[in-house]
């Protein structure tokens, strides 16, 4: 949606955010490229977590403006980091929080959906393309894959 957005946005406009992590839990490279872009095309960013980035909603004078613009630069930039960081800290404790539950046979993962294998199943055995699978039964190309696998490892669920 924000790719979107920024393809209608034009010069001038405000990006009004809840919070700087919605949009800066990118990793470095991706952050920087969305920043150009913004730039590039001249929007400035409001964030209701970052207060200094509100005077953007009124009108300034250039020096002002400019001031602003370099002080939420580096809020922003500062701020993305740290969601960064509590975000990447959070998916290596989750993933910390599987392997001890797998060690202690507490961890099974999310079920196979057996309708949706046996519908995969019987699509394939009856020479669908992967394609035409995905159109017909909304799943991804991965899940039929998988269900392909297991039909040539004779791990069948018809």
């Amino acid at each position: 949606e924000l790719f979107r957005l920024l393809d209608v946005a034009m010069a001038g406009d405000i990006i009004l955010v809840e919070q700087v992590d919605r949009i800066s839990r990118l990793n470095t490279k991706d952050w920087e490229q969305l920043k150009n872009i913004i730039a590039n095309k001249g929007l400035k960013v409001v964030a209701l977590d970052l207060p200094t980035s509100h005077q953007f909603m009124k009108t300034t004078d250039e020096f002002t403006e400019r001031m602003l613009a370099a002080l939420n630069s580096m809020m922003l930039d500062m701020l993305a980091a740290v969601a960064r960081k509590d975000y990447e800290d959070r998916r290596r404790r989750q993933a910390q929080g599987v392997q001890r539950a797998k060690k202690e046979g507490k961890y099974k993962g999310r079920p196979v959906n057996v309708k949706l294998h046996q519908k995969i199943e019987g699509l394939l055995r009856e020479g669908k393309s992967y394609s035409q699978i995905e159109t017909l039964i909304g799943c991804s190309r991965h899940t039929i894959s998988k269900v392909s696998k297991l039909i040539k490892n004779n791990k069948t669920l018809c």
